[in-house]
């Protein structure tokens, strides 16, 4: 069975018995992926206490736990880890059965093929990007406190690699045509382009990512995309689906 939801921002009680009874019936053979926005790994130098405990819970669940990148990840840990393979694609192991899937990979799951590409553009960064080693930052911090618009801090809550490499990018064509250009599933974080103008309108800015998978929208054969990013559930049309809170089974 594969299962698929949106963005958790670290909170998992969507995965508890009593919101997610279907696991009763699940085994570690059983898939459910989250589109990106993980948060399990975000702490800034290690696991504290309670980052241990939810991904220690998160193992102990009948399921096996996947999910690709969002743009609300620390990357500095995530990308230390060591990349190792699993189902046919490359993945980041956080415990045995929590994985990240990284981008541009497809992966056998269940029977489907399943590429898989995380990352997106922060939405939240209206006040800028501060860095710590910034003389100024106490003082341009100070002030951004005071005011109302949102801001991130370089390296403690928001990375660079929220967007792709150019090599990414390139190993997610490679896969995809040594697949025929031919996929059961798409499972991303954001959106191509022009699902991006149907679902925001001028809301939010096309950037290389979205123009990357607006490529791949055009090019390649696939059953149903998913993704999450947005905070919507919305049946975009027949084939794309964003995700938010809502647990569905897709096979």
């Amino acid at each position: 069975m594969i299962y698929i939801t949106g963005d958790c921002h670290r909170n998992y009680t969507r995965f508890n018995t009593y919101n997610f009874p279907e696991q009763k019936d699940m085994t570690k053979d059983d898939v459910v992926i989250i589109c990106g926005d993980f948060g399990g790994v975000w702490d800034t130098d290690a696991e504290s206490e309670e980052e241990n405990w939810m991904m220690d819970w998160l193992e102990e669940k009948p399921f096996t736990t996947l999910f690709v990148d969002g743009n609300h990840e620390n990357f500095d840990r995530l990308y230390a880890l060591p990349v190792e393979e699993w189902n046919g694609g490359k993945v980041h192991k956080i415990r045995p059965t929590v994985l990240h899937l990284m981008r541009g990979q497809v992966f056998l799951i269940d029977g489907k093929k399943i590429f898989t590409f995380g990352g997106a553009s922060s939405h939240d960064i209206s006040g800028g990007i501060l860095d710590r080693d910034d003389p100024e930052y106490r003082r341009k911090k100070k002030v951004l406190d005071a005011g109302d618009k949102p801001y991130r801090i370089n390296h403690v809550s928001w990375w660079k690699q929220e967007l792709p490499t150019a090599e990414e990018m390139e190993e997610g064509r490679q896969n995809l045509m040594a697949h025929g250009n031919k996929v059961d599933f798409i499972v991303t974080h954001c959106c191509a382009a022009s699902t991006q103008v149907f679902i925001g309108g001028s809301m939010f800015q096309t950037d290389d990512l979205n123009t990357y998978l607006e490529e791949i929208h055009q090019e390649v054969q696939y059953t149903k995309w998913f993704f999450g990013h947005y905070h919507d559930n919305q049946n975009v049309n027949a084939q794309e689906i964003l995700l938010y809170e809502q647990v569905i089974r897709i096979a």
